[in-house]
């Protein structure tokens, strides 16, 4: 083992102490295979499932998985209109698991998260009986402070050119504090605290992923 697997231990170990504070559940696993193992394992045959935007999910196979398998799923991306969109991505509010990823979290197990339309962060605060988040230890932060600026200078710039917006940090980089119609920046949610205990449950992923 690297020392650089060794220190991803150590930190997801300390990360996972915060959540656990924080009435949230924590796992760590080295890669993204083991990650969807324990998905799998964590997630009952029958459940209903539904998800946000996130690339971490597609990247463990998660998304794959529960598409094939003997889940109920709530798959936004099936929809052929927009007004069929919706109503699937409403069903989805209330599934059994909804799953995702968290744009930063702290040492201290705080997640950061900024979202657009909002409905990834809804779907964090209330509505599922379950949230699993699939979060690379590359986004751990030392602070909320910390978490929203890699969030805004780091996560959002190539999402917006993945998404093809037009938005200032599409164009230089970094975050212009925008107020643009195409602005990926408008909830800013800081997870503190799960007043349902282990409803939000995390796992840390030694491999990169994301953004």
């Amino acid at each position: 083992m690297s020392p650089k697997d060794i220190y991803k231990g150590k930190l997801a170990e300390k990360i996972i102490k915060g959540l656990n504070k924080r009435n949230m559940e924590g796992h760590y696993v080295a890669t993204k295979e083991e990650a969807l193992k324990i998905a799998l394992e964590i997630i009952p045959e029958g459940a209903s499932i539904s998800w946000g935007g996130s690339e971490s999910i597609k990247e463990v196979g998660i998304v794959d998985a529960v598409r094939g398998g003997n889940y109920t799923v709530f798959d936004r991306d099936s929809a052929k209109s927009p007004e069929e969109r919706t109503e699937i991505m409403k069903k989805g509010m209330f599934a059994d698991y909804y799953l995702g990823s968290s744009n930063a979290v702290t040492f201290d197990g705080e997640l950061v998260n900024i979202d657009g339309m909002g409905g990834r962060v809804a779907a964090y605060i209330w509505g599922p009986e379950n949230v699993l988040l699939f979060v690379s230890v590359n986004k751990a932060v030392s602070t909320v402070e910390e978490g929203i600026s890699r969030v805004r200078n780091c996560a959002a710039p190539p999402n917006a050119e993945r998404l093809n917006l037009n938005t200032p940090c599409r164009t230089t980089g970094t975050c212009g504090n925008c107020l643009s119609a195409d602005t990926i920046c408008s909830q800013i949610v800081i997870t503190r605290y799960s007043k349902i205990k282990n409803r939000i449950k995390v796992i840390l992923i030694g491999e990169e992923l994301g953004y």
